[in-house]
């Protein structure tokens, strides 16, 4: 297109050379070279253009395709985004469930911890005061073991006191027994001479029992004493005013065969009561060494037999006076007592 206006300048300025001059050909020629020299740098620049166009061409045909794989990557990224959107909008309900949730356990929490911090005070106050209460135990069960102690310590000497009296009792009680033992000995060799004739000595529970039947004593519904026996009673007497400290007790029994005296006696119990105060009044004459003090009379008429009053042999037996004999053991018990 260039190379065509050129040409036409040239052959204008041709045909208006004929009618013009040298000079002014030299002018047009030097014009001509001036546009020739500048269609070829026009020519130059355009094939630099095409060229130029060229690259662009392919530049703008590599960026279409860079377009479209732009495009079907951002339909692609569209298309991830749009997924990612729902599962960023599904996280976030899910984080708000979740968070909802959360702070509902915490709240939840938040009272339990409130409820347990006030059991907690609760507990350490109590433990607080049980922790109190035991010290004050302890000092009480450190006050009651100091005086266990000193109690026990006490106890302890006061065992030893006891076994100590109860070791002086016990030799004085076996030197009663002895005592007793001799007493009995010298009562039975006394009345020695009556053994066969309804008299026993023995010793029970510490004591000695003279036993004597009534029909050695005193004739039949009588509290009158024979002479028989008031020999024993006189033998007996003289043993028993060797010892001032020895208790006298006369028991007197009857069988249940009902009284029939005529006299002021109504009954066996009056009878066994005149008995033992015969026996009485007898011995403290004939031993006025005895103490009258240390003598007991008393009647049980048929209300303590020896055996059942069921046969005349039977009857006899419990028809009887008995003489208890005592050590002295008043100063045995005070000592033992104390």
């Amino acid at each position: 297109m260039r190379k065509t206006v050129i040409f036409c300048g040239v052959a204008a300025a041709l045909m208006a050379a004929s009618c013009v001059s040298l000079s002014e050909m030299e002018a047009l020629q030097a014009k001509y070279d001036e546009t020739a020299k500048q269609y070829a740098l026009t020519q130059q620049e355009l094939s630099e253009l095409k060229e130029e166009n060229s690259n662009l061409s392919r530049s703008n045909q590599a960026l279409s395709s860079d377009m479209t794989d732009m495009s079907v990557a951002l339909s692609r990224s569209a298309a991830t985004a749009d997924s990612l959107s729902r599962r960023l909008e599904q996280m976030r309900h899910h984080y708000d469930t979740t968070m909802e949730n959360y702070v509902q356990e915490v709240a939840g929490k938040s009272r339990d911890l409130s409820r347990a911090q006030n059991l907690l005070t609760a507990r350490t106050k109590e433990l607080n005061d049980k922790e109190r209460e035991l010290q004050a135990k302890e000092l009480q069960l450190a006050e009651q073991q100091e005086n266990y102690l000193v109690q026990r310590n006490e106890m302890l000497e006061k065992q030893r006191q006891l076994e100590d009296a109860e070791a002086q009792a016990r030799q004085q009680l076996e030197a009663k027994e002895r005592e007793v033992e001799a007493v009995r000995s010298k009562i039975t060799q006394a009345l020695v001479g009556f053994a066969d004739k309804g008299l026993n000595v023995e010793t029970r529970d510490g004591k000695v029992y003279i036993s004597m039947d009534n029909k050695l004593l005193f004739p039949s519904a009588s509290w009158t004493v024979s002479s028989e026996g008031a020999s024993a009673i006189q033998e007996l007497a003289r043993v028993l005013e060797r010892d001032s400290t020895l208790h006298i007790m006369v028991e007197g029994h009857t069988d249940n065969d009902p009284y029939r005296g005529s006299t002021a006696v109504k009954d066996n119990w009056d009878l066994s009561v005149m008995r033992a105060t015969a026996i009485v009044k007898l011995l403290l004459k004939a031993g006025p060494a005895i103490n009258p003090a240390r003598v007991e009379a008393s009647g049980h008429g048929e209300f303590a037999p020896k055996v059942a009053n069921d046969t005349p042999q039977h009857k006899a037996i419990n028809r009887r006076t008995e003489i208890i004999i005592t050590p002295d053991l008043d100063a045995l018990l005070r000592e033992i007592g104390q």
